[in-house]
C-alpha cells in the first residue's frame, strides 16, 4: 500500500491502530513513530487511532511498518462515503467483539466448577483434581490467550503490564499444578483441599492452583469484554452524522427532473428540493421562497426564511415551498462533512484514558516479577530444596493476581451503570467516570436542553373591543390550515383554549408574510405587520408597543387583523423547562459553573438564562464556534462539561472533557457523548454527575482493598507460609468485598425525586419549530 500524494505531502495521515489492550500499548507506538525523522505522532488508546504529522514525501506504508514492528496493525481508515464501507467498517470490530465473547462465555462455563470444587470440600470426589484440570487447561491456553500474546510482545520490546501479570500467573499457576498433580503427592486418589486456617511452610507437591488460574482469567476477561463494547461505539457518532445528509437528489437537466444518488451530483448542478425534504447539499437558491429548518447545524430556534440568492446548508430541512437551488460544495467540502472532521478530530484529541489497574500495574508488575525472582534466589542461597524455592516463588505470582482485581471496575461499574439506566443516566464506560470528578464548568445547550425546544402560545394582547377567544379562535382557525411550524403552535394553543376551531371557508399562503383566508364570514389575516399593512390594516399604540416589548423579549410576534383592522398580537416562544431553574441549582452545589452557549440571538439567550438562573451566556455561535468555546475554556484551566442534545452540538460534547446527550435529541449528539441522560430532564446530568462520582470512589476503593490483599498476602507467599486454601479463602473474601462494596450503588437516590418530568419532544423536527412569521 503506497500513501497517496494528498496524504504525504505534509499533511496529516490518520491510521487505525489494531492490538492494543492498554495505555501502554498506545505510548510504545507513539515513542516508536516519533523516533522516525520529522514525524510528531499522537495515539489515542480510547479511540484506537494514531494522528501523524509526516514529512513531505513519507511512505504511509514506513509508518505501518514501524507499528508493526511494535508488535501491533496499522491500516489507513475505510472511506466513510462509499457504500459498502459502513459495512466493511462495522464487520471488523464486531467479530473481534464476538471472538471475545466467546472466549468469556467458554471461560465461565469451564472455570465456574473449577471453583466450585476448589473452594467446597464436601463436592471433592475421587480424582476431582483431574476433572479440575480438564476444565482449567482450556480456560487458561485458550481463554487467556489474549494475554499470554500481550505479554510476549511486551517481553519482546522489554515492557511489562498487567497482562504480562495476567499471564505469568496464570501460567504459573496451571504448570505448578501440573507438576503437583504428574510428578508430586496432588494426583493421588482422595486428594483434597482441606478448608484449614493454619500458617505453615509447604514443598507444594500436594497442592493445585487451577482455581485460582481459571478465576483470574474468567473476570478479568469478562471485564475486558465490557470494556472494548463500550469503547467500539467511538466511530458511531460519524456514521450517524454522514447519514442525515439526503441519499438522492432530483436534478433539473434540460428543464426535466431526474432523481440521481446524492454522489452523483456535481458543484454548478441545479436540484428540486420539496416542502418537508432535505436540501441535499450546499448551495444558493436560484428560485422559490421558504422557512429553512437549520437547527441541526446552527443551533438557531427559528427557522430561517429564505429566497432567491440566499445560500442554504446540506441536510437541512425545507419547511416550506418548493425551491430550487444550484450546488455550490458537494462531498467533503459540505458544511456536513466538516461537522464530521470536527467530531472526529474533537474524539481523537481527547486525552489518552487508562483504566486505574493499568496505572497502578505500570509500578506493581515490575515490583511483583522482582520479588518473585528475589523470593526464589534467596531460598536457593539459603540452601532450601528447589521444589520449596519455586513453591514459594510461584506463590508470590499467584497471590499478586487475585479475583477481586478483575471484578474492582467491572462490578461497581456494572451497578453504577445499571442504577443510572434506572433513573434514565446511561454512562459509557469506566473512561468518563474520571472526568466527572474534575470538572468544574458546565456548558449548556439552550435549544432542547435547557428549553423545551419548541415554540408554544406565550402572549396574547388584544385591541379594545376584541376578546381573548375570539381572537385565538379566528388566528387558530386560520393557522391550523398551514404547515408553518409557527403556525401549528399558535393553532395548538388556541386549540388547548377554545376548546375546539372552526373550519376556515378560503385559506391563501402568502410567502414570506403569512397566511388570510375566511372564518366565520371574517376576512382574517394572520402573519407579519407588513402582510396587514398590505390590506391598510395598521397597529395601534398599544399593539405596536406590545409587538416590540416581545421581540426586545426574543418571542416572536405575530400579528392579526380581520375585517378592515388590526385585532391584536400574539406571541409564541420557546420556554425554559419547568425543571431547568431546579437542575441548574443542583449543578452548582456540585461545584460546578454554568454557561450558556447557543447559536439562537443574545436577546433570547439571555431571557432564558436570567429564568432559571445562569450568569454567563454566549450567544450566536455556529459549530465551529461551540468547538472553539469550550476550547478557550480549557486553555484556561477549567475542565468542562456540555450539555446538548443537537448535530450543531456533537463536535463540542467530544471535545469536552465530559460530553452530556440528551436522549431526546439527535443520534449524533448521543454517540458524540460520554453520557445519554434518557428522560431529557436537565437534573439528570445533576444526577450523572454525583453517580458517577460515587462509582469512581467505589472503583478506586475496590482497588484500593484488591491491591491491599495483595501486598499483605505476598510477604506471606514469599516466606513460604501460604497455605493454599488460605489463599483461597482470602481470595474469596476479598472478591465477597469487592462485589457488596460495589452493591451499595444501587441505594443511589436521584436528585429529581421519584416526580414524573415534564415531557419533552421525542424527535428533532418537534425540537426546532420556531420560524419568523407564519
Amino acid at each position: 500500500m503506497t500513501a497517496s500524494p494528498a496524504q504525504t505531502a505534509g499533511h496529516g495521515i490518520e491510521l487505525e491502530i489494531g492490538g492494543m489492550t492498554c495505555a501502554s500499548c498506545a505510548m510504545r507506538i507513539e515513542k516508536k513513530l516519533n523516533k522516525l525523522d520529522g514525524v510528531t505522532a499522537t495515539v489515542n488508546y480510547a479511540t484506537e487511532k494514531a494522528q501523524i504529522q509526516a514529512p513531505d514525501g513519507m511512505d504511509t506504508d514506513a509508518l505501518i511498518a514501524e507499528v508493526s514492528k511494535a508488535g501491533y496493525t496499522a491500516a489507513l481508515p475505510r472511506k466513510a462515503d462509499a457504500d459498502e464501507a459502513p459495512a466493511d467498517g462495522e464487520e471488523r470490530p464486531d467479530i473481534e467483539l464476538m471472538t471475545l465473547r466467546n472466549r468469556v462465555i467458554g471461560s465461565v462455563s469451564l472455570a465456574v466448577p473449577v471453583i466450585v470444587l476448589a473452594m467446597v470440600p464436601a463436592f471433592q470426589f475421587d480424582y476431582w483434581q483431574w476433572a479440575s484440570l480438564t476444565l482449567a487447561a482450556p480456560v487458561v491456553l485458550w481463554a487467556a490467550w489474549p494475554f499470554h500474546k500481550a505479554a510476549w510482545t511486551n517481553l519482546r520490546h522489554g515492557a511489562a503490564t498487567m497482562d504480562t501479570l495476567v499471564s505469568l500467573g496464570t501460567l504459573s499457576a496451571l504448570l505448578w499444578s501440573l507438576y503437583a498433580l504428574f510428578l508430586g503427592t496432588a494426583g493421588t486418589s482422595g486428594m483434597t483441599h482441606p478448608f484449614e486456617l493454619t500458617v505453615a511452610p509447604t514443598d507444594g507437591a500436594a497442592n493445585i492452583y487451577l482455581e485460582v488460574a481459571a478465576g483470574v482469567t474468567m473476570f478479568l476477561l469478562a471485564g475486558r469484554y465490557f470494556e472494548k463494547r463500550s469503547k467500539r461505539q467511538a466511530g458511531a457518532a460519524l456514521r450517524a452524522l454522514l447519514e442525515l445528509g439526503a441519499k438522492d437528489v432530483a436534478v433539473l437537466r434540460g428543464g426535466v427532473e431526474t432523481r440521481i444518488p446524492i454522489g452523483e451530483l456535481a458543484v454548478g448542478d441545479e436540484f428540486v428540493v420539496r416542502p418537508g425534504e432535505k436540501i441535499a447539499t450546499d448551495g444558493v437558491i436560484v428560485s422559490g421562497t421558504s422557512a429553512v429548518d437549520a437547527s441541526m447545524l446552527t443551533g438557531e430556534s427559528v427557522p430561517v426564511e429564505v429566497g432567491e440568492g440566499d445560500a442554504v446548508t446540506g441536510a437541512t430541512v425545507n419547511a416550506g415551498g418548493r425551491l430550487v437551488v444550484r450546488a455550490t460544495r458537494v462531498g467533503s467540502d459540505t458544511q456536513l462533512a466538516h461537522m464530521a472532521k470536527l467530531v472526529e478530530d474533537a474524539q481523537s484529541g481527547k486525552a489518552q484514558v487508562q483504566r486505574l489497574a493499568d496505572q497502578v500495574s505500570g509500578i506493581f508488575v515490575p515490583i511483583v516479577i522482582a520479588i518473585a525472582v528475589a523470593t526464589l534466589a534467596a531460598w536457593l542461597g539459603a540452601g532450601f530444596p528447589v521444589t520449596a524455592a519455586f513453591t514459594a516463588a510461584v506463590a508470590v505470582l499467584i497471590i499478586a493476581c487475585p479475583c477481586a482485581l478483575g471484578l474492582a471496575t467491572p462490578t461497581a461499574l456494572l451497578v453504577g451503570t445499571g442504577r443510572g439506566a434506572q433513573m434514565g443516566v446511561l454512562i459509557k464506560g469506566p473512561e468518563v467516570l474520571e472526568s466527572t470528578r474534575k470538572v468544574d464548568t458546565i456548558v449548556l445547550d439552550k435549544t432542547g436542553t435547557v428549553t423545551t425546544g419548541k415554540m408554544t402560545l406565550a402572549d396574547v394582547v388584544t385591541a379594545p373591543g376584541v376578546s381573548r377567544e375570539e381572537l385565538l379562535r379566528l388566528a387558530g382557525a386560520l393557522e391550523d390550515a398551514s404547515e408553518h411550524p409557527i403556525a401549528q403552535a399558535i393553532a395548538k394553543g388556541a386549540n388547548a383554549e377554545v376548546g375546539g376551531l372552526p373550519v376556515p371557508e378560503d385559506f391563501v399562503n402568502v410567502e414570506g408574510k403569512g397566511v388570510q383566508g375566511i372564518v366565520e364570514g371574517h376576512a382574517v389575516l394572520v402573519g407579519r405587520e407588513s402582510l396587514l399593512a398590505d390590506w391598510s390594516q395598521h397597529l395601534d399604540v398599544d399593539l405596536a408597543r406590545a409587538k416590540s416589548e416581545a421581540e426586545a423579549q426574543g418571542k416572536t410576534a405575530v400579528a392579526v387583523g380581520w375585517d378592515g383592522a388590526a385585532r391584536g398580537i400574539i406571541t409564541v416562544a420557546d420556554q425554559a423547562k419547568p425543571t431547568s431553574k431546579d437542575a441548574i441549582g443542583q449543578l452548582r452545589s456540585l461545584g460546578l459553573t454554568p454557561v450558556l452557549l447557543t447559536g439562537d440571538n443574545k436577546t433570547v439567550a439571555e431571557q432564558i438564562a436570567a429564568e432559571v438562573g445562569i450568569d454567563q451566556v454566549i450567544a450566536e455561535v455556529m459549530p465551529q464556534d461551540k468547538v472553539d468555546v469550550v476550547a478557550r475554556l480549557q486553555a484556561e484551566g477549567k475542565s468542562v462539561a456540555m450539555v446538548g442534545d443537537g448535530v450543531n452540538d456533537a463536535a463540542a460534547l467530544a471535545k469536552a472533557d465530559l460530553g452530556l446527550a440528551m436522549g431526546t435529541g439527535t443520534d449524533v449528539a448521543i454517540e458524540a457523548a460520554d453520557i445519554t441522560l434518557v428522560r431529557g430532564d436537565l437534573r439528570s446530568a445533576a444526577d450523572a454527575i454525583r453517580l458517577s462520582r460515587k462509582t469512581l470512589g467505589t472503583i478506586k476503593t475496590n482497588l484500593f482493598w484488591a491491591f491491599g490483599y495483595n501486598v499483605a498476602a505476598i510477604p506471606l507467599a514469599a516466606l513460604g507460609l501460604l497455605n493454599p486454601m488460605l489463599a483461597g479463602a482470602a481470595m474469596a473474601f476479598s472478591s465477597v468485598f469487592v462485589v457488596g462494596n460495589s452493591l451499595r450503588l444501587r441505594s443511589f437516590k436521584s436528585g429529581a425525586g421519584d416526580a414524573p418530568t415534564a415531557p419533552t419532544p421525542q424527535t428533532t423536527q418537534a425540537r426546532t419549530s420556531e420560524p419568523v412569521g407564519s
